[in-house]
């Protein structure tokens, strides 16, 4: 009596990895319904502008191209990108935390499309925190040179990226459902390191020199160039493009080590 080998058909692989449209729009759906995440990443920093930015003695003085107002603009949209782009990448912790990521492991999606869709969910709230800031810039007393308000607006949102990274890297290396509490006074200090709410010419040199090898000092700078005149200097793209690489590659190994276990 002889028995036919049964040979277990191997899994294709979907095109894109299993990349599609109906799972970003899932997950950002899913992301959005977060109230604590909508409170601190898209109304908390048109709060603080409409506070800090108008109404003010110094709110309509020269700026460069502009006046303070939007120079605060700027400064909050990149406060609310930082967040949103944090919040939507550190998502994979939550997801690690119920078993959620291990559970998608089944599918025919693919870990590398799983990291893509939570980058780019990650980066269309950054993009909705930065022109929601932005319309609220619009009808107050923000004014600059028509060109700008689409090239900072871009750079902001851009270079979130960098936050994006940062935040996929912190969701693999914090396994906890509460990761966003407890990088929330993190970001906060690097948004003041970063000239964010002060300027950092009004703070000692020790405190420059210490501001200008943190994360948001780089992209702070270049979304602030084109209003103010000032060239950024290569110091400020090698900032953003260094911590890209450093947030980046710690998301890769922190993956390739959670991947390895299953």
């Amino acid at each position: 009596m002889t028995t036919a080998n049964a040979t277990v058909p191997e899994r294709a692989v979907p095109p894109l990895g299993g990349f599609n449209t109906t799972l970003l729009r899932i997950e950002l759906r899913r992301l959005l319904r977060n109230r604590r995440t909508v409170i601190f990443s898209i109304v908390l920093p048109v709060v603080f502008f409409l506070l800090f930015g108008t109404g003010k003695d110094y709110s309509l003085k020269n700026a460069g191209h502009g006046n303070v107002a939007s120079y605060v603009m700027i400064s909050m949209a990149l406060y609310g990108a930082m967040l949103s782009t944090t919040a939507g990448g550190a998502m994979v912790s939550t997801e690690r935390s119920q078993g959620w990521s291990r559970q998608l492991r089944l599918t025919p999606l693919t870990p590398t499309a799983y990291i893509a869709v939570k980058v780019l969910v990650a980066m269309l709230l950054g993009g909705l925190s930065v022109v929601v800031v932005y319309l609220a810039g619009t009808f107050t007393q923000a004014q600059m040179d028509h060109h700008l308000w689409w090239e900072t607006a871009l750079i902001a949102w851009v270079g979130s990226l960098v936050f994006a990274a940062f935040g996929v890297f912190m969701g693999y290396l914090l396994p906890s459902d509460n990761v966003m509490q407890i990088l929330g006074p993190g970001l906060a200090l690097l948004a003041f390191l970063g000239g964010l709410f002060t300027p950092l010419d009004q703070m000692g040199q020790t405190f420059q020199t210490i501001a200008k090898l943190t994360p948001m000092y780089g992209l702070s700078e270049l979304a602030h160039a084109p209003l103010t005149g000032d060239a950024p200097g290569w110091a400020a793209v090698v900032n953003v493009l260094a911590w890209l690489a450093v947030f980046a590659g710690g998301a890769a190994w922190r993956f390739r080590r959670d991947t390895a276990r299953v």
